[in-house]
């Protein structure tokens, strides 16, 4: 079982990137899946979560609609599409699946997003 998070990088301030999460070993069709977002010295922050079947999302507060998260279950990945990016947005992006009836969960390593200029 893994999630392998993709598509970190460096950018500029109001550029934009775009995270993949590609699960193996297990179907995310039944999960929902949540991109966090960890800074040394900080708590871990709700980045977006999105439903098993693609059809509710919800984001943190500092997103203000500048991220997008959707899913793809028949390629078995998530997304989280990151525009007008920010240096504050600097940070470790993590996914998580998560199986509300059975409570199983999911980490993957993540990926660094280092906004600057």
């Amino acid at each position: 079982v893994q999630l392998v998070e993709s598509g970190g990088g460096l950018v500029q301030p109001g550029g934009s990137l775009r995270l993949s999460c590609a699960a193996s070993g297990f179907t995310i069709s039944s999960y929902i899946m949540r991109w966090y977002r960890r800074v040394p010295g900080q708590e871990r922050e709700l980045v977006a979560a999105i439903s098993s079947d693609g059809g509710s999302t919800n984001y943190g507060d500092f997103v203000k609609g500048r991220f997008t998260i959707s899913r793809d279950n028949a390629k078995n990945t998530v997304y989280l599409q990151m525009n007008s990016l920010k240096p504050e947005d600097t940070a470790v992006y993590c996914c998580d699946a998560k199986q509300i009836y059975t409570q199983r969960e999911y980490w993957g390593q993540g990926t660094q997003v280092t906004v600057s200029s």
